[in-house]
């Protein structure tokens, strides 16, 4: 006898991919990518590509644009793990827009891409709000999207997220490791927690301390799976009102500090002339950055090339407006200190103690080297 289904042929459906769930995903979170949207958003041109006007760039002498995509990491098992959905948004903003503004360029706008095995609407629903909560926080516009179904390559439950964002700079305020110099000082500014960085080491602790992500951990003030969730701090549209500020004369460079820790990091904004010294002494990381360590004892240059070890951005800025940038950061609400200074190359100290680490051509960069002390 033949089954009736078999008359009836394939469909997309039984193939996996549920279209009208992807319409209710998209009516979900209309509001909230539209909150993102200012003046300079285009609508109701189809929806196949996000517009943008962009006049503005007619008043730049040499307009660079700047580019980056990124994703969030292994992060979201925890999110997966918790069945939360609505901070890993943040998360993906932060690691897109603040590779962008290191160059001292404003991003302008945003677009997410998110796989899964099968569209759940009010998940991916939350995942985008978290994403237009993050562009919102980043003054960017969320001008597009892309959610696509993968039966059969991905579990039901699994899903992954991208993003891509576009900036402009005026080339004469590009910042960078040209107008850094001997004599410059380090500014770091602390992070919200763990970032999106180093989950793969993050998650192999837990297990091997067999942790609960539900167990209240005293150091925290919170569960562990709350702390492990927390946000990525977004430091662009705070960078941008600072250097509106001070300006490239006194603010040279920055570094986002994410995959391969400070160091690392650091050194592709130094210049090969030069070198950076920075104290381990000049701030405290958060407990979550001990109690890691702790539990799974990880070596300290493990932690270190793997973590931001409580600084999520680090300036690079002359000596006498230190004082000034540090303030204008605060103001801004993020907390900032200064961590070491750029010397000659040849002045550098050499690393003395077991604790002491000498990092150079990392990241593929051939900046100068920089040495990190008790």
């Amino acid at each position: 006898m033949t089954d009736a289904r078999e008359d009836q042929g394939l469909t997309y459906a039984a193939a996996g991919v549920d279209t009208d769930a992807g319409d209710r995903a998209v009516e979900l979170m209309k509001a909230a990518v539209k909150n993102t949207h200012g003046t300079s958003v285009v609508d109701g041109v189809g929806g196949f590509a996000g517009l943008i006007d962009v006049s503005e760039l007619k008043n730049y002498e040499r307009p660079l644009l700047a580019s980056s995509t990124d994703g969030v990491g292994t992060k979201i098992a925890i999110a997966q793990a918790l069945d939360i959905h609505d901070t890993i948004g943040q998360d993906l903003v932060a690691m897109v827009v603040d590779d962008i503004v290191v160059s001292g360029a404003k991003p302008l706008a945003m677009t997410d891409y998110i796989a899964c095995g099968k569209v759940h609407p009010e998940r991916i629903a939350d995942i985008v709000r978290g994403i237009a909560e993050g562009c919102v926080l980043a003054e960017t516009a969320l001008v597009g999207g892309e959610t696509a179904e993968h039966p059969g390559l991905m579990g039901e439950h699994d899903y992954d997220v991208a993003g891509a964002a576009v900036g402009v700079v005026e080339a004469s305020r590009m910042l960078g490791a040209e107008r850094v110099g001997a004599g410059d000082v380090l500014i770091g500014m602390d992070s919200s927690g763990l970032h999106s960085n180093g989950y793969s080491l993050v998650r192999a602790v837990v297990d091997h301390a067999g942790l609960s992500l539900e167990r209240h951990i005293e150091e925290f003030g919170k569960t562990l799976g709350e702390e492990l969730l927390t946000p990525t701090h977004i430091y662009s549209a705070q960078i941008l009102r600072v250097l509106a500020q001070a300006g490239v004369g006194k603010l040279h460079a920055l570094s986002h500090v994410t995959g391969g820790g400070l160091a690392a990091n650091l050194a592709r904004v130094i210049p090969t002339e030069c070198g950076a010294r920075v104290s381990r002494a000049s701030w405290e990381p958060g407990a979550v950055f001990h109690m890691i360590g702790e539990w799974g004892s990880v070596p300290l240059a493990d932690l270190e090339a793997t973590l931001n070890m409580g600084l999520g951005m680090v300036a690079v800025a002359s000596a006498e407006s230190a004082d000034e940038i540090v303030r204008l950061f605060e103001a801004e609400g993020v907390r900032s200190r200064v961590i070491g200074e750029v010397a000659r190359r040849e002045t550098l100290p050499k690393p003395r103690g077991e604790n002491d680490v000498l990092v150079q051509g990392a990241k593929g960069a051939h900046g100068g080297p920089v040495l990190v002390t008790a």
